[in-house]
């Protein structure tokens, strides 16, 4: 089966935090040699004429020969790529190299995320001393000419701290020193996908009376980031209303595209990266099936995911495990993951 583009990325180190939002999951950090991350590029390359190559899912260059890596990375790929504007607030403090380099790169933004002060971020982090060097990586990021973005996750356990964050950003004078490297500063709310480890978050979801708590100031932010006219636009509709709704649709949905993204993890279990990396989503062992066997598996929808996904009616799914009384709030795409792994689980037991 060949593709129009394969990108694969395998999770060589892991991670230093331990997130309580961390849609893909916790797992246990890895160590992968750089002949392991050629040996899957090798695996696949036949099968594609476009092939890119990570060497995380996680934290990005969070090895030490992370220079090495990218570079590596690089060879291995069919194209250019452009650093995600997503970086390592472990190596920002801890490495002087790191923000010179990612300049170096033509990085313009990079993404950190909070849950409000001290305490909440750490939590959620679930790493001691996370806060602190968010804010000392604030100030690495705009000495190197990169313009901080500040994602927010809210739940119902930090609404509370929405006045404090906004204040923070005055106090940090965010618009004003991202203004004077050329840059934007660009702050929003959001809640992600109740998948993987924020599955667990699901009972402190936010509901619609929730959004009228949300700071004017970080509410209007977050409307211009995601370009919508209504908090409820980005935050959804009701899992009630969305409930009645799946009742009525008997649509499935095939989620095998022409250009995948594959997680590839410690052991070289591979995963389509729709999805939380569970047991239901895997689509073989690399090492044992080969990259064959693997795509033609997701092209099957053949996963137990997939397959419940590709053969089973919305309306079936959401009767056997939605709940028509809940107001928590919801996209459609992330109501209907959420249902199809809470079946998943269900039908494995």
């Amino acid at each position: 089966m060949r593709m129009k583009k394969i990108t694969i990325a395998l999770d060589m180190n892991g991670c230093p935090n331990r997130c309580r939002h961390c849609w893909i999951g916790h797992s246990p950090n890895g160590n992968l040699t750089e002949e392991d991350l050629k040996y899957a590029a090798a695996q696949f390359r036949p099968y594609t004429d476009c092939l890119e190559v990570y060497d995380w899912y996680r934290e990005p260059d969070y090895h030490d020969d992370y220079k090495l890596r990218w570079e590596l990375c690089e060879q291995l790929s069919d194209r250019k790529r452009e650093h995600f504007e997503l970086v390592s607030v472990w190596r920002l403090v801890r490495d002087r190299a790191y923000g010179p380099w990612l300049s170096s790169l033509g990085l313009k933004a990079a993404q950190l995320t909070l849950f409000g002060g001290q305490e909440k971020t750490d939590h959620y982090t679930g790493r001691r001393g996370a806060y602190h060097e968010i804010l000392e990586a604030v100030n690495i990021l705009l000495e190197n000419g990169i313009a901080p973005r500040f994602q927010i996750f809210v739940n119902k356990d930090n609404l509370e701290e929405l006045l404090f964050l906004e204040a923070l950003t005055e106090e940090l004078e965010m618009e004003k020193r991202c203004c004077d490297i050329g840059g934007t500063f660009q702050i929003f709310l959001h809640q992600g996908s109740c998948d993987g480890e924020n599955e667990k978050l699901y009972d402190i979801r936010v509901t619609e009376d929730d959004l009228q708590k949300f700071p004017k100031k970080l509410a209007d932010c977050t409307l211009q980031y995601f370009e919508k006219q209504s908090l409820r636009q980005v935050f959804g509709e009701t899992e009630q209303s969305l409930f009645d709704a799946f009742l009525h649709d008997s649509s499935t949905q095939n989620l095998a595209s022409p250009t995948p993204t594959f997680f590839i993890d410690r052991n070289f279990d591979v995963y389509p990266n729709v999805a939380p990396t569970e047991e239901f989503w895997r689509l073989g062992n690399l090492k044992v099936d080969g990259a064959e066997m693997i795509l033609k598996r997701y092209g099957g929808n053949e996963s137990p995911a997939q397959h419940v996904s590709a053969t089973v009616p919305l309306s079936k799914i959401a009767a056997a495990v939605g709940d028509p009384n809940s107001k928590r709030l919801f996209t459609r795409g992330d109501y209907a993951e959420y249902l199809t792994n809470k079946f998943c689980r269900e039908r494995k037991k």
